[in-house]
């Protein structure tokens, strides 16, 4: 076998490692700066909300809070605030929050592990909850 053989097969070799280190790394995250795991990570100031954003709240409530905490403001060790500039619309599009409901999504920009599917959210109820978390976006200065 050629060098450049024996060098993709070490690349290969080294790239699924990682891979499988990936999906098997703990699912949650150290808390920051000594907070008690499940604490809130961000302040988030809660708009009157009408409409979409509303039903969104609710659907929230009842799927996503108990890991992204109450109002999206996140929770030490467990899961991210989606109240963050990271999730602004400029870099996460309402669509995004679809997809991340229907496929989960891959750990990237925090260190909490992947976030499984959400069973019994259709598109539609996804697209809600995105209204709603746009709105707390605004309402604490993420535009």
């Amino acid at each position: 076998m050629q060098k450049s053989g024996l060098a993709i097969i070490a690349v290969t070799a080294a790239v699924s490692g990682w891979l499988v280190w990936q999906s098997i790394k703990p699912a949650t995250a150290p808390a920051p700066d000594g907070a008690q795991p499940g604490a809130p990570l961000a302040t988030v100031a809660v708009p009157e909300l009408t409409g979409d954003a509303l039903a969104g709240a609710r659907i929230y409530d009842r799927s996503c809070a108990a890991c992204h905490g109450a109002n999206a403001a996140g929770q030490a060790g467990i899961a991210p605030p989606l109240v963050h500039t990271i999730y602004r619309d400029r870099s996460h599009a309402d669509f995004a929050f679809v997809l991340a409901v229907q496929n989960g999504v891959r750990s990237h920009h925090w260190s909490f592990g992947n976030m499984p599917p959400v069973k019994d959210v259709s598109q539609k109820e996804a697209l809600s909850i995105a209204a709603y978390i746009r709105g707390l976006q605004r309402a604490n200065g993420i535009e």
